[in-house]
């Protein structure tokens, strides 16, 4: 695993008077507006976070989403690459996407998406429905940083419209609302004694609410924000290098206990976690995180890159 050389931009390293449970954290602010988190818990495994919040009124501060092309949606690239080719600071993987497994090097994309205003992939019914939900909720962060949780408006034929009066910039979705009004909200299956839940059972490992895909320990990406929408929560939980994965749940937790995340939703997890950083010092990019995929991180659909100054 590669850390960004930032010792002389450390504030708080380690050893921290921290709540029962966590081994200690290091504190860093790479970039103006970006604290960047290397934390790892003991309880109630041994895990490793990588965790970027991003001050949404910094100066310098802006985003992009993985853009459209090629004979699908997008073309795949590792987010490695993505934030290299765009001489980004910092960058998340983002959608699900099909097909998968494949060595196909374009891909659809899951859920609703947009780059810098051109919306290329529409609200869906996946087919994975015994882990994504329907019509799944999305972020969409404006050209202004207005960063917002967006949501199917089904009165649109085209699918590609939500209810909020936003204007789609740069959009992301997953699985998933896993945060919503600072409580814990992943979804359950339907059965007699739920109705209304938003996941069908069944799939490849026979899920229902007594065992869920959820509940999985895996390495997992999610993506918050704050209850004023300030700050966006980039998060990464690795299952490689001494990290064993966290729970759907889990993760809510720990956004909500530690990094004060009031919405947050679950994207692509697994072997496409990745976490990449430019180093301010050097100028050189690298995976930060222990990818379960390969060191340099898996091909994926699409990535979200962080711009941002230098101190």
């Amino acid at each position: 695993m590669r850390l960004p050389a930032v010792t002389a931009l450390v504030l708080t390293v380690a050893a921290l008077a921290s709540p029962s449970g966590t081994h200690g954290w290091q504190l860093t602010q790479p970039y103006v507006g970006v604290t960047y988190s290397d934390k790892t818990l003991n309880e109630p495994r041994p895990i490793h976070l990588h965790v970027a919040q991003i001050d949404l009124r910094a100066p310098g501060i802006r985003f992009k989403v993985s853009p459209p092309g090629g004979d699908r949606e997008v073309l795949r690239q590792s987010t490695l690459d993505f934030l290299t080719q765009e001489r980004a600071q910092i960058a998340i993987n983002g959608h699900y996407f099909l097909p998968f497994p494949s060595e196909d090097r374009t891909a659809w994309v899951i859920g609703l998406g947009a780059s810098e205003g051109r919306v290329f992939s529409a609200f869906e019914v996946p087919e994975q429905s015994y882990a994504l939900v329907a019509f799944a909720p999305a972020i969409n962060i404006d050209r202004d940083n207005h960063a917002t949780i967006v949501n199917y408006d089904p009165t649109y034929s085209d699918q590609r419209h939500v209810r909020e009066k936003v204007s789609l910039w740069n959009v992301v979705a997953g699985s998933s609302q896993i945060v919503t009004g600072g409580t814990v909200s992943v979804p359950l299956y339907r059965d007699d004694n739920h109705f209304d839940a938003e996941l069908d059972p069944g799939g490849p490992g026979n899920y229902s609410n007594a065992k869920a895909w959820a509940d999985a320990t895996t390495a997992r990406t999610a993506i918050g924000l704050s209850k004023d929408r300030r700050t966006l929560t980039l998060f990464t939980v690795d299952v490689r290098g001494g990290s064993e994965g966290m729970r759907l749940s889990e993760v809510a937790n720990v956004l909500i206990r530690d990094f004060g995340v009031f919405d947050a939703l679950n994207l692509d997890g697994g072997g496409s976690t990745t976490m990449a950083m430019e180093d301010p010092v050097t100028g050189k990019p690298s995976v930060v995180n222990s990818s379960s995929d390969n060191p340099l991180g898996r091909v994926v659909a699409t990535s979200l890159a962080v711009f941002a100054n230098r101190p």
